[in-house]
């Protein structure tokens, strides 16, 4: 969601730039821009579109210069409109800022109270405009960043560039993640490593109520307070081609690929060779204790949440709430002694499930998380950061780190059922076995694509499609359907297949497609029994299920993809790949954007 990226470098910045911020594409934008200094002047070039408009615009309208910030948006305040585009500019200021300010009406009104006009509909004008007026009363270009930085209510990352300055950016971050950058000479500034990759892997992160001052030679870093401040340099080793499609058509295609590979790194970090236990990071936990789990997470984590609650109810028999972030937090909910309180972030920067667990530090006994980057603001701020080794996730609709986040999961819940005492050896050795075979089945679940793809053509003509399961399936309908949404467009549902009859089956006519999951399991004959309710209505259902249990039920089914044979408690991730196929080959068929779905953006950084 927005992305930021500036440069002090040695060489014309324009096109570094905008490089930078097509590895930002991922978080979602509806429009871009850049603005340099060259030899003291500052100029800007804004584009509404995709990157490519911008560059086609830099092609006709060169921008020159050394240093340069540059911004992707995704609207919030006004629409996506040039005059709208960042970077915003008022006078000798340009600022890129990703995030919501939240008190800019009462900052307009007193900006116009002295005369001063608004070219925007946005909520970052308010903050060139500010740091305009302290310029022009006298303030140097640092003192007008950092008391305007002071005025600002809300969540912000900030990037300022101050002509006749050169050699230096202000950057700021409050909420929203920020990353500096170390070169030879140069200095950068991102939204994250990823941006940067090309050009440095030396990192310093931000932490909350952070101020940068950047030179090409310098950084000093200022806390919320004022004071000056060390913060560590890191090395980030982000691998160049995790940017890249390697020869599929969209980085969904290889994300979904990829995920043999990644939970086969996931497993083995958790699952120490030949041994039947778990090893966790640091000290680890002790569920010995635990009187109750709360986890909280949104969208596809939240599905994720949701399948883990069966788990650890079923298996480490602990009682377990899951929370929607944006709701949790808002409804302020007691958490008795002996809770535990899990947060599940692929981008760990998820703006309402990192004031969730805000709100559950010194209420919780202990704080956990579920991410994928190490060095994110929920990792930092819990007690204990499992992170998924999923590596760089661009598509928007989530795929490998959804099935990583549930392998971490189950993982824990497999610990959480030894600690207590609530599982044999034997039984241990078994999930542990089941899962170190998972790979090799994602594998063979991947076989299926030809199959998909032949459902999804006619899935692609339908406007509403219903998803049902039971179990461990019921949360896994509900990631498909929402899948099919994100990047199709399809209007989708899912239910519990027992909840059908309650008011879904009115729903039921011959034009409605009705996606079935159902691995021969021990709740297979209840979700049959619900299927055959949808026939007997002239419901079109594609079944998804393996061989033994489309032996059983193929009859009147008008489509079916067949998955292997697997452990109960793994089912849902094995069948998720035919889940995330299902939507993407629906998408290729209706030729809308796979990778960045209208509206979406990867990283949710503002509520």
């Amino acid at each position: 969601m927005c992305g930021i990226v500036g440069v002090l470098g040695k060489h014309e910045v324009a096109p570094i730039l905008v490089e930078a911020l097509k590895r930002l594409e991922y978080r979602g934008y509806d429009s871009a821009g850049i603005a340099t200094i060259n030899n003291g002047v500052l100029d800007r070039r804004r584009a509404v579109g995709k990157l490519v408009n911008l560059s086609d615009l830099l092609v006709h309208e060169p921008l020159a210069g050394k240093s340069g910030i540059g911004h992707t948006r995704w609207a919030t305040h006004g629409a996506p409109t040039l005059n709208n585009a960042h970077p915003h500019r008022a006078g000798a200021v340009a600022v890129v800022h990703n995030g919501i300010i939240e008190n800019f009406r009462e900052l307009r009104a007193e900006l116009a109270a002295d005369g001063i006009d608004f070219q925007t509909d946005t909520d970052t004008e308010t903050v060139a405009l500010l740091a305009e007026r302290f310029l022009n009363r006298g303030e140097t270009p640092v003192e007008a960043a950092m008391k305007t930085i002071d005025r600002l209510e809300g969540a912000f990352a900030l990037a300022f560039l101050v002509e006749g300055e050169d050699d230096l950016i202000i950057a700021a971050r409050r909420g929203s993640p920020l990353a500096i950058g170390h070169g030879d000479g140069e200095m950068y500034v991102g939204s994250d490593a990823i941006a940067l990759a090309p050009l440095t892997d030396r990192i310093t992160y931000l932490e909350e109520g952070d101020r940068a001052l950047l030179t090409r030679t310098t950084l000093e870093i200022r806390d919320a307070k004022g004071a000056q401040v060390s913060r560590p340099v890191k090395t980030v080793r982000i691998d160049s081609a995790s940017a890249d499609k390697a020869g599929h058509k969209h980085f969904m295609a290889k994300e979904i690929a990829e995920q043999p590979a990644v939970l086969s790194d996931a497993i083995r970090h958790y699952l120490p060779a030949n041994e039947d236990s778990v090893r966790l990071p640091g000290e680890g936990i002790d569920f010995a204790g635990v009187q109750r789990l709360t986890l909280v997470a949104c969208g596809t984590a939240y599905y994720a949440c949701l399948t883990a609650k069966y788990w650890f109810e079923q298996l480490a028999r602990i009682p377990v709430e899951v929370d929607i972030a944006s709701e949790f937090r808002y409804r302020e909910p007691p958490l008795p002694a002996g809770t535990v309180a899990l947060f599940v972030s692929q981008s760990g920067e998820t703006a309402d499930t990192l004031a969730a667990l805000r709100y559950c530090k010194g209420k919780a006994d202990r704080i956990l998380s579920v991410i994928n980057v190490p060095e994110s603001s929920i990792a930092r701020e819990s007690d204990l950061a499992l992170p998924i080794h999923a590596g760089v996730e661009i598509g928007v609709a989530s795929t490998k780190a959804f099935t990583c986040q549930l392998t971490v999961l189950l993982i824990l819940a497999l610990k959480a059922a030894a600690d207590r005492g609530e599982m044999t050896p034997e039984a241990l050795a078994d999930h542990v076995a089941a899962l170190r075979g998972l790979p090799h089945l994602l594998n063979a679940a991947l076989e299926c694509d030809g199959a998909v793809r032949g459902a999804a053509q006619r899935l692609s003509a339908a406007r509403d499609v219903l998803f049902l399961g039971r179990g461990l399936m019921y949360p896994l309908a509900l990631e498909g359907a929402l899948k099919l949404k994100e990047i199709s467009y399809i209007h989708a549902e899912a239910y519990a297949a027992g909840e059908l009859k309650h008011g879904p089956i009115a729903l039921i006519d011959s034009e409605m497609p009705v996606v079935v999951m159902a691995p021969k399991d021990a709740l297979f004959d209840k979700t049959i029994s619900n299927m055959q309710e949808v026939m007997a209505r002239e419901g079109k259902v594609l079944l998804i299920s393996d061989a033994a249990g489309l032996a059983e039920a193929q009859e009147g089914i008008w489509m079916s993809i067949t998955m292997p044979r697997v452990h109960p408690a793994i089912a849902p991730i094995l069948y998720a790949v035919p889940a995330q196929l299902l939507a993407y080959h629906t998408a290729i068929a209706k030729g809308t954007d796979v990778d960045q779905p209208r509206n979406l953006a990867k990283s949710v950084t503002v509520e």
